[in-house]
């Protein structure tokens, strides 16, 4: 615990949502929803006009709907949240050295690290001027808490929502936690909040008044310490720049359950591949293989493989997750599929052989390519290609059929550009017709107009920068600030 309250928690508000709205003219103020848009999509953030009628992030996109169905609702840009969470991140690296990034949207600063804070005073100066400055870059608004330790910055980041910003002093720790709910402690989840609640304990100060080693005693000597320390104020954790990465994973979640073998396989080597594509973009390799498989049943098998060696091989992981995949019966359906590496390298093994087998291929020369594999089993069964076969006159040669077009996608909320209205962004999409509202940052509300999905004028397009809004007095009085 430190005498000055120099750590400092920044949290954006409604960040997701919130970078929607500025994009947006027409959304300022209004109810915004992001998250999967499918039957089993889960919201990710929901704006503060949103969460009045009781949306929250981690809720099912369908009780959502119900909850708010005015709301606009739409398929996340992560492409535009990283760019803004680089201009707040390259904020906060002007006031310290030590940054821990805990997501896109929130961090810790070592503010006394940077010299940016030593006492309340000068403490209090740098997180506003923070504030001040994030508006100006980003036309966002972020929260934040200031203290002795991060436990208590983040207790104040999540007390001064939104857009706001409370300073915790060192001394009025255990004042301040004494009636808050248990489940306010890091490491207190559903089941040790639950485990507790049993125990008679609802608040931090019963558990500080339990005592140490009744902590203990229920939940493990290192987790009873950790967490009675905790209850008393005690927090150590220091600010921490480099946040090591422990494994890459990715992972979906299908509209319908997947029964078909040969397409789980296909969704496995998918996942793989955009697994290796994360892996490699952090210039790391991993041994561990992990497969997860969430049974329409809701039941979650976990398995792994361990290699000889580190490796960011996508054949490699493709065919670690097609092993582990026999491993698991999927005959009652798949409702989610998932893919990850552990035990993370700044190496791979394959490193050692490359330019030897590179220099092998070499010796042998050019090696004639294979034929194209035929789709048609995989798309209509045998049934199928019978058919094709029996439309061919004998002694001719096999027909080429082209491959019908797939219908393109708009997805609701991403940007778009038409020859004739300029940019906009998609209000929804479906039988086959695409609706438009034609406004960009900064701009006024645009129209709406809709289009055939196959509208050779219309394409999706990059999306444009936000227009900082350090000044928002010109918005009419009707919608909320940011």
């Amino acid at each position: 615990m430190r005498s000055a309250p120099t750590i400092l928690h920044l949290d954006m508000d409604a960040f997701f949502a919130a970078a929607e709205q500025a994009a947006k003219p027409s959304l300022r103020g209004k109810p915004v929803v992001v998250g999967g848009l499918g039957p089993r999509g889960v919201v990710s953030t929901a704006s503060y006009e949103a969460r009045r009628f009781g949306v929250h992030s981690a809720m099912p996109m369908g009780q959502a709907r119900r909850l708010a169905p005015n709301a606009a609702y739409l398929v996340p840009r992560f492409s535009v949240y990283r760019a803004i969470s680089e201009q707040v991140m390259e904020l906060l690296g002007r006031l310290s050295p030590l940054v821990e990034p805990l997501s896109l949207d929130e961090a810790f600063v070592d503010l006394e690290a940077g010299g940016s804070a030593h006492d309340s005073a000068s403490a209090r100066a740098a997180g506003e001027r923070l504030r001040r400055d994030i508006r100006a870059v980003t036309g966002l608004t972020g929260s934040v808490g200031l203290a002795g330790s991060k436990m208590l910055a983040k207790i104040g980041s999540e007390q001064a929502k939104p857009d706001g910003l409370v300073l915790i002093e060192p001394g009025t720790e255990r004042e301040l936690l004494g009636p808050m709910s248990a489940r306010i402690l890091p490491g207190v989840g559903p089941a040790t909040g639950e485990h507790l609640r049993r125990a008679g304990m609802t608040t931090v100060a019963e558990l500080a008044g339990a005592g140490e080693d009744e902590l203990v005693r229920l939940l493990g000597k290192a987790h009873g310490a950790s967490l009675y320390r905790m209850a008393r104020g005690h927090d150590d954790r220091p600010v921490v720049s480099d946040r090591d990465a422990k494994s890459v994973s990715v992972e979906d979640t299908f509209d319908v359950d997947l029964h078909d073998r040969a397409r789980v396989r296909t969704e496995a080597d998918r996942l793989a591949d955009r697994c290796v594509e994360r892996l490699r973009a952090a210039g790391r390799s991993g041994r561990t293989v992990v497969l997860k498989v969430r049974r329409y049943d809701f039941s979650t098998l976990t398995r792994s493989e361990t290699l000889r060696g580190p490796t960011d091989d996508p054949g490699v992981v493709r065919e670690a997750a097609g092993r582990l995949l026999e491993s698991v019966d999927t005959m009652g359906g798949v409702r989610l599929l998932g893919v990850g590496v552990t035990g993370l390298a700044d190496f791979t093994q394959e490193d050692l052989f490359a330019q030897a087998a590179a220099d092998e291929s070499a010796r042998q020369g050019p090696v004639a390519a294979p034929e194209p594999a035929d789709d048609r089993a995989a798309e209509g069964g045998p049934e199928r290609e019978a058919e094709g076969a029996a439309e061919q006159e004998p002694g001719s040669a096999p027909a080429v059929v082209a491959p019908a077009p797939a219908e393109r996608r708009f997805p609701a909320g991403h940007d778009v550009r038409h020859a004739e209205f300029g940019a906009g962004w998609v209000q929804g999409s479906g039988l086959r017709r695409v609706t438009v509202r034609f406004e960009e940052p900064g701009s006024a509300p645009g129209r709406v107009r809709t289009f055939w999905v196959d509208d050779p004028d219309l394409e999706l397009s990059d999306p444009l920068p936000l227009v900082p809004v350090a000044d928002q007095s010109s918005w009419p009085a009707s919608r909320p600030k940011l």
